[in-house]
């Protein structure tokens, strides 16, 4: 069995940074959203997603205070987002919020695009497409309203899309690419119309991100590409490539499985209280992605649609 490791605890190292002022306080950090805000990799596993990055740039100069993932699902549409900002489980995270990230609207429109990796062809609907993007356009008016009410004192991101399909014929990339480029207009809209930050990762990839998106069959990037989101927002939220994250640092991959998952959050349940405390007392403490029982049941119903989601 795969060394199994922990995505809800990090060790914080003291780094020696210029630190702009900006940084007032620690951030309490929600990632929101579908499986890149999960950090799901390229082979159906959960390793770290750009958000434990950014995450662990923010630890490393001491500006984290919390830090989950817990909220965010693979295959979460903008409808499931929307739902899961309303739920009784997110009202804590989000009243305590100083910081939040989401990504969500691909699934929107991903769902609706065949594809056909060795053939290199990708195929939709305009007029489904067209309805898709128009929800989406709604329901993230709606989830930016609730997270002003919900998270009165975060700072919000909306995070930008990137091109997921880099091996298909140049001649199928356009149309697809182009509704990709609406669904990020329309992210970038509904960001400056409720006062938040849009984070352009689309520019890091580009079309040809075979570096970043190593699998065909997949459209989830690998460490690599996540380091690129990462480092998108840190520029956005520190105005500078100061808290850029190098290759150098990023940690050795350790992806789990989801039933790895699950038997992890088993076994962290059964210990005492005194193992806990114990914990906590020795390295700051950052909850991640838990509540895969609800998830891990649509995988196992319909697991080639999950490969074509992100």
């Amino acid at each position: 069995m795969k060394r199994l490791i922990s995505l809800v605890s990090i060790t914080v190292l003291s780094l020696t940074l210029g630190v702009s002022s900006a940084f007032a306080r620690g951030e309490n950090y929600v990632a929101l959203g579908d499986s890149l805000a999960a950090g799901q990799t390229p082979y159906q596993e959960i390793d770290a997603g750009y958000s434990d990055l950014v995450a662990m740039r923010l630890g490393m100069i001491g500006q984290l205070n919390h830090y989950t993932k817990q909220l965010a699902f693979p295959g979460f549409t903008t409808a499931d987002v929307l739902e899961r900002v309303k739920s009784e489980e997110a009202s804590a995270l989000l009243a305590n919020a100083t910081l939040i990230t989401i990504s969500a609207g691909a699934n929107d429109l991903l769902r609706l695009v065949q594809v056909n990796p060795s053939a290199g062809t990708l195929t939709f609907s305009q007029l489904q497409v067209d309805f898709a993007l128009n929800i989406a356009r709604k329901n993230m008016a709606d989830l930016l309203a609730e997270l002003k009410l919900r998270a009165p004192n975060a700072k919000v991101y909306i995070m930008g899309y990137y091109f997921a399909y880099p091996t298909v014929h140049a001649t199928q990339k356009e149309g697809t690419n182009a509704q990709l480029l609406k669904l990020n207009t329309i992210l970038e809209q509904q960001a400056e119309q409720a006062g938040m930050t849009y984070v352009n990762v689309y520019d890091a990839f580009g079309l040809q991100a075979t570096r970043y998106l190593p699998n065909i069959a997949d459209v989830h990037p690998n460490f690599e590409g996540y380091r690129q989101m990462a480092n998108a927002f840190l520029k956005s939220y520190s105005g500078s490539d100061s808290l850029a994250i190098s290759t150098a640092e990023l940690p050795k991959p350790n992806p789990m499985t989801f039933q790895e998952i699950m038997e992890q959050q088993a076994e962290s349940n059964e210990k005492s209280v005194a193992e806990q405390q114990e914990k906590v007392a020795t390295v700051r403490s950052i909850q991640g992605f838990i509540g895969y029982a609800t998830f891990i049941e649509k995988v196992r119903a319909n697991q080639h649609e999950q490969l074509q989601q992100i």
